[in-house]
């Protein structure tokens, strides 16, 4: 990965951590199955709900780490049941997929419901608590 000469500001100390989750962010954009929806749900909250037809819950996985979260669907192995079906078209994606999104610090992602289709997660960022810290001055001497 080739570094951004905005990060090697000296005005911009400590911000590698932004340059990963944008890193991130661009990587996951590039994604492009199954689709999906962001919506702002109001106080801070957001749903995300993915299309995600056929799947069972057994067969998804919801894992956040590191702010991230990731949504694995997995597929079966076929073999034999593919083999006795014979489709004239085959429009509706049979297989596995991998789709990331990059929540900010504090998001905490309250659950999952898969319903008609439909996966629907609910992330929050609760409002921090405002902090104000007085740094004391020493004298040197």
């Amino acid at each position: 990965m080739n570094r951004s000469p905005l990060y090697d500001s000296p005005f911009l100390l400590g911000f590698e951590h932004t340059r990963v989750l944008i890193e991130r962010a661009a990587k996951a954009a590039s994604e492009g199955y199954p689709p999906y929806n962001v919506e702002d749900t109001g106080e801070g909250a957001v749903r995300i709900t993915l299309a995600v037809a056929g799947f069972s819950p057994d067969q998804l996985d919801v894992v956040v780490e590191d702010n991230q979260l990731t949504v694995t669907g997995k597929r079966p192995a076929d073999g034999v049941a593919s083999a006795e079906r014979a489709f004239l078209h085959r429009g509706i994606a049979a297989r596995g997929f991998v789709r990331s999104f990059v929540l900010a610090d504090g998001m905490d992602v309250r659950g999952a419901i898969l319903e008609h289709g439909l996966l629907r997660i609910d992330a929050v960022r609760p409002e921090p608590a405002r902090l104000v810290r007085r740094i004391p001055i020493s004298v040197a001497g």
